[in-house]
């Protein structure tokens, strides 16, 4: 029998991040010294049917087709949000309102002012957030920032973020809750990812140039009809840091055959650095002071020398996965519902994200330079 306390977990949404989440708790209990006993109490879904189904083939003790019911059940803990965008507010605020402890998948809202809102609640009433942006958790990248902070880069002078996947590339393709101009786009949905990645490398970014795109411009409604698309297939922007750097990012959810490709390129005076997610256990270095005729990218291999690598594999170059990067948030955002450590990426970080978003957003739409909002 553990020691520890039970730790009643709430799902909302059984699709591929609610899938998600049931991994990360899964493996973070086996894989890290958690300070609770993790227990799967209460899946909610659309219905009665797809919550006992989820209930039964993640292993959680309820099913109900009220995420209303399931939030404000006393029993339960921590609620995990991996419904539709345009949901997440409505339930969070519900959760942070019955003082629970809230994991809701990115975007955070919709809006900046939706997540402010969130941010604000989660803060008044003392419960701790986390807001669902794994690729963070890669030690590579953790590696990358330590290199960059460590001033083995020297002066970071540019860097070049891009998240392209293809799962939008069929004009064919229905129309889905990614398309709803509440929070959708490929901007919001795996831009905001670029995004994330380019601030937790080389700090806040001040302004913005964006150009937004939409080359696909109706969708199949599902009920014979065509349906238009308002958001964006393909956004960039031009960025200048609070430290001097200037840079770009990218999120194409058209990119045709691309799986994953969440890379960053990071240029400075003494060397450069270069990743892709599609080779998420490598980290390429190049140094200027290697000798003439021997300078090349090297390849650093992920091991147990960059934590927490070591609590999955003893083994460098044996490599973790997406499932192994939900299981570090997870980890993560447990130590502090315990009190042992600082939020790593919650609501108020999440607000950032949709800030930086509508930033980009509003300069397209303008066709100028933007400052962004602190």
């Amino acid at each position: 029998m553990s020691s520890k306390p039970d730790l009643n977990i709430g799902l909302i949404g059984s699709g591929f991040m609610g899938k998600a989440h049931v991994f990360g708790y899964a493996t973070a209990q086996k894989t890290f010294d958690l300070p609770f006993n993790l227990v799967f109490h209460t899946a909610a879904d659309i219905s009665d049917q797809a919550a006992t189904r989820a209930a039964a083939g993640f292993g959680f003790a309820h099913a109900t087709a009220d995420w209303r019911d399931m939030v404000t059940n006393p029993a339960i803990d921590v609620v995990s949000i991996t419904a539709p965008n345009a949901l997440h507010k409505e339930m969070a605020l519900a959760a942070i309102a019955a003082s629970k402890h809230v994991y809701c998948e990115k975007p955070l809202a919709p809006l900046a002012v939706d997540a402010r809102e969130m941010a604000e609640a989660a803060e008044t009433a003392g419960v701790k957030t986390q807001v669902g942006f794994n690729y963070l958790c890669n030690p590579m990248l953790q590696l990358a920032r330590e290199m960059i902070e460590g001033g083995e880069l020297g002066e970071i002078r540019g860097y070049r973020g891009l998240h392209a996947e293809d799962y939008m590339a069929d004009a064919s393709g229905p129309y889905t809750f990614r398309h709803d101009p509440a929070g959708g786009g490929a901007l919001a949905d795996i831009g905001s990812h670029a995004l994330a990645t380019a601030e937790f490398l080389l700090g806040p970014i001040a302004e913005v140039m964006g150009d937004l795109a939409t080359l696909i411009p109706t969708r199949p409604d599902g009920y014979g009809g065509t349906k238009l698309i308002e958001v964006d297939d393909v956004a960039r922007a031009f960025l200048r840091f609070e430290n001097g750097a200037t840079g770009s990012i990218e999120g194409n959810w058209i990119a045709t055959g691309r799986k994953m490709q969440h890379d960053f390129e990071v240029y400075g005076s003494k060397g450069a650095l270069s990743f892709s997610q599609e080779r998420l256990n490598e980290l390429h270095f190049y140094d200027t002071a290697d000798a003439k005729g021997r300078q090349g990218f090297r390849r650093i291999e992920a091991a147990p020398e960059h934590p927490p690598y070591g609590n999955f594999c003893v083994a460098p170059g044996h490599q973790i996965g997406f499932n192994d990067l939900k299981a570090i948030e997870v980890a993560g955002f447990l130590e502090a519902v315990a009190g042992r450590g600082p939020e790593p990426f919650n609501f108020r970080s999440g607000l950032r994200i949709q800030t930086l978003v509508e930033t980009i957003q509003s300069s397209s739409a303008q066709r100028v330079w933007k400052t962004v909002a602190t």
